[in-house]
């Protein structure tokens, strides 16, 4: 799925206009108990609690696509009877009325989460006539011929309310407040199927969790049975082993420096695009090359890739580089500079140490006092 597409789902939830027809639930406590299962009539619900579920819903569709979000594939073994995908699909197909496949989903769920403490898993159902759309890009709101039927669930924590004093307005005296077990926004969550093309694609889901640099791969494993995607901090190591690799002595700040020009150029030039930019092993080979790496130090590349990444692993470009800043570390200070200020900042050897140089202007400031003779 790409943004408009996630942004157009994540503007069904909404209680004008209604798409969704169900909602299910099951809290479960740190043993891994089942304390409560409930199940309604989306528009059944009272208005205000209605309001207060769709933002829980919402925010499994928040985030950075990429990162927070990821689109998953499901392998073909899975599509088959008895595959995961395939029980999804039978999940989505009883809109959530057969209670036997809602009491497996809870059972999958409790069995592959790695959460030691009190959540809540929430499963809506929904209906959406997708408009159909004119050459201009205008919604057409009486040309839909395709409707999308969907679920998502998502994992939210039950915690208790923090203690503290409270205004008793009958009783006019500030008291103890009751702690209550609150519900917080989702760990987890997933869209089957995803709405590709705008228009339903069960072989895919859409995948969400809170911690980008946690996306709890053996659950998505376990669960759906899916390959897990890789986190952009891993993403990250991958491509500066690559780099490494490649270089080996000659990993030196200014190659590194080009390298990542010329990966910001090619994010600036794709930032219209309405997917996010991709780099597979031969797109990596490509900017090395462009940034100037001897073809000498190319020839074992494909295999080098191959055996740090994944022959068939691309690497979003976004996770690759930091947009707003430039980082160099040594083991006692760290510089961080606009990443088109970079080439201010060179490498030399004075009086036989290796340094880095900054060049400066007139305007330099020491904790916020500015300064002479530098």
């Amino acid at each position: 799925m790409i943004k408009k597409e996630i942004l157009e789902i994540k503007k069904l939830f909404r209680m004008e206009d209604c798409c969704l027809t169900r909602i299910c639930g099951c809290y479960v406590d740190y043993e891994k108990t089942k304390k409560l299962e409930f199940k309604e009539t989306f528009l059944a619900l009272p208005e205000e609690e209605g309001f207060k579920y769709l933002k829980l819903f919402k925010k499994a569709l928040s985030g950075t696509l990429g990162r927070n979000l990821q689109n998953v594939d499901f392998p073909l073994a899975e599509e088959t009877e008895g595959g995961r995908q395939h029980f999804l699909y039978q999940v989505r197909e009883s809109q959530l009325k057969d209670e036997e496949l809602l009491d497996q989903m809870y059972d999958r769920i409790i069995e592959t989460y790695p959460f030691g403490e009190n959540y809540l898993i929430l499963m809506i159902h929904g209906l959406y006539d997708v408009p159909g759309k004119a050459t201009d890009g205008t919604t057409m709101e009486d040309a839909s011929d395709i409707v999308y039927e969907f679920v998502l669930g998502c994992v939210c924590p039950v915690a208790l309310s923090k203690p503290g004093l409270c205004y008793n307005e009958e009783n006019n005296h500030i008291e103890d407040r009751s702690r209550d077990w609150l519900v917080g926004e989702p760990m987890t969550g997933f869209l089957f199927p995803a709405f590709n093309g705008r228009q339903a694609d069960i072989h895919s889901m859409l995948y969400y969790s809170k911690k980008a640099a946690d996306l709890q791969p053996e659950f998505v494993e376990n669960m759906f049975g899916c390959p897990a995607p890789v986190d952009a901090a891993t993403q990250k190591e991958i491509f500066n082993a690559v780099i490494q690799d490649t270089l080996g002595e000659d990993c030196n700040y200014e190659t590194v420096r080009v390298i990542h020009d010329n990966l910001q150029e090619m994010i600036t030039a794709h930032e219209d695009d309405p997917e996010p930019l991709e780099l597979s092993g031969r797109d990596v080979k490509r900017l090395l090359e462009l940034s100037g790496v001897p073809e000498e130090k190319m020839e074992h590349f494909d295999r080098e890739y191959a055996e740090t990444a994944g022959e068939k692993t691309s690497l979003l470009a976004d996770n690759l580089t930091d947009s707003r800043k430039f980082s160099i570390k040594t083991p006692d200070i760290t510089i961080q500079v606009s990443p088109e200020c970079a080439g201010l900042i060179e490498t030399r050897v004075i009086d036989g140490r290796k340094c880095l140089v900054i060049a400066v202007d007139d305007r330099v400031e020491v904790n916020g006092m500015p300064v002479q003779g530098i």
